[in-house]
C-alpha cells in the first residue's frame, strides 16, 4: 500500500507540474507572439531564422547601398543634362562664329560667352555628391578637373570610378569620371576633350579675323562630343533602371521571406489559445482528483 500510494504522489505530481509547464510556455507563446523562446523549443526552426536572420541582414546593407547608388546615378543624370545643354549653346554661338560677315564685337561677345561657359562646365564637373565626394571623380580622389590661370582647363587622373556592392557578387558603378565625361573624344585630327575644343575656337575668335575654319572644325568636334556625354547619360540611365528591378525584386524577396520567419516563429494564436483551453481543462481535472484521492483516510479504503 505504501510502495503505491509513493507512486501515486509521484506520479500525479510530475503530471501536474508538466501541464502547468505546459500551461506557461502557452500564456507566453500568447503574450509574445512567438512560438519559439529558445533554441531548444525547435533546433530545426531556430536555425532556420538563424539563416533568415543573417539573409535580411544582408539585404538590409544592400538594399541601403542601391537606395545610395540610385541617388548618385539620378545626380549623375541631371548634371549630365546639364553639361548636355551646356554643349548645345556652345553649338549655337559655333554656328554664329562660323560667318566672314561677324564683326570684332560679335567675335568678342561669343568669345566672352564661351569662357563663361568653360567655367561653368568646370563647376559642373567638379559638383560634389551626398557625400561630399566629387561626382566625377575616381577611386583616388582629387579635384576632377581644374580651370587654369591662362583659361585653359586640365581634367586630372582621380582614377576608376568606384563600384558599389548591391548584392551577393554584384556592384554597379553609379558615375562616370570626369575623363569619361569629357575626354575621350574622337576627332578627325585624333582624341581630344571638350574643354580643349572650345579653348581652341576660343582662341581663334580672341586673334581676330575669320574664324570659319576654325568654327567648322569645331561644330563637327563639338557634335561627337554631344554623342559621347548623351552615351554616358544613356549609360547612367540603363543602370539606373537595374536598380529599379532589383530593388523591387529584393521587396519581393523581402515578402517571402517575412512569410517564412513567421511560420517558423510566430504564435498561432488561435491554436495556442484552445491548447491552453485544453491544458488547463486537464490540469484542474487532476489536480481536483488528486486532492479527492489524497483526502481519502484509511476507513474509506476499507469500506
Amino acid at each position: 500500500m505504501q510502495i503505491s500510494t509513493n507512486q501515486f504522489y509521484m506520479s500525479s505530481n510530475a503530471l501536474m507540474q508538466a501541464l502547468s509547464s505546459q500551461a506557461d510556455k502557452l500564456q507566453t507563446q500568447i503574450s509574445t507572439g512567438k512560438r519559439l523562446q529558445a533554441p531548444s523549443d525547435d533546433v530545426v526552426a531556430y536555425q532556420q531564422l538563424q539563416l533568415l536572420s543573417r539573409a535580411t541582414a544582408n539585404d538590409t546593407a544592400y538594399k541601403a547601398n542601391i537606395d545610395m547608388a540610385q541617388s548618385l546615378l539620378d545626380q549623375s543624370d541631371s548634371t549630365l543634362s546639364s553639361i548636355v545643354t551646356q554643349i548645345q549653346r556652345v553649338q549655337e554661338l559655333t554656328v554664329e562664329a562660323n560667318s566672314d560677315t561677324l564683326s570684332d564685337s560679335g567675335r568678342q561677345a561669343i568669345s566672352t560667352e564661351l569662357k563663361a561657359i568653360v567655367q561653368t562646365l568646370t563647376q559642373l564637373a567638379n559638383s560634389q555628391d551626398q557625400r561630399g565626394n566629387a561626382l566625377f571623380g575616381g577611386s583616388q580622389g582629387g579635384t576632377p578637373v581644374t580651370l587654369n590661370p591662362d583659361g585653359s582647363v586640365t581634367i586630372n587622373d582621380t582614377g576608376q570610378a568606384a563600384a558599389i556592392p548591391i548584392g551577393e557578387a554584384q556592384t554597379v558603378v553609379p558615375t562616370e569620371t570626369a575623363q569619361d565625361v569629357f575626354g575621350g573624344i574622337q576627332t578627325g585630327s585624333g582624341t581630344t576633350d571638350l574643354f580643349s575644343i572650345i579653348s581652341g575656337l576660343t582662341q581663334a575668335l580672341d586673334a581676330g579675323g575669320s574664324v570659319t575654319a576654325a568654327a567648322s572644325a569645331a561644330g563637327d568636334a563639338l557634335k561627337t562630343a554631344l554623342d559621347h556625354v548623351s552615351d554616358a547619360q544613356a549609360s547612367i540611365g540603363a543602370r539606373g533602371a537595374r536598380l529599379t528591378l532589383l530593388s523591387s525584386a529584393m521587396t519581393d524577396i523581402a515578402a517571402t521571406r517575412e512569410t517564412q520567419r513567421s511560420s517558423l516563429e510566430d504564435t498561432n494564436v488561435t491554436q495556442a489559445i484552445t491548447d491552453l483551453q485544453k491544458t488547463m481543462t486537464i490540469l484542474q481535472a487532476t489536480q481536483a482528483s488528486f486532492t479527492k484521492l489524497t483526502s481519502m483516510s484509511l476507513f474509506d479504503y476499507l469500506r
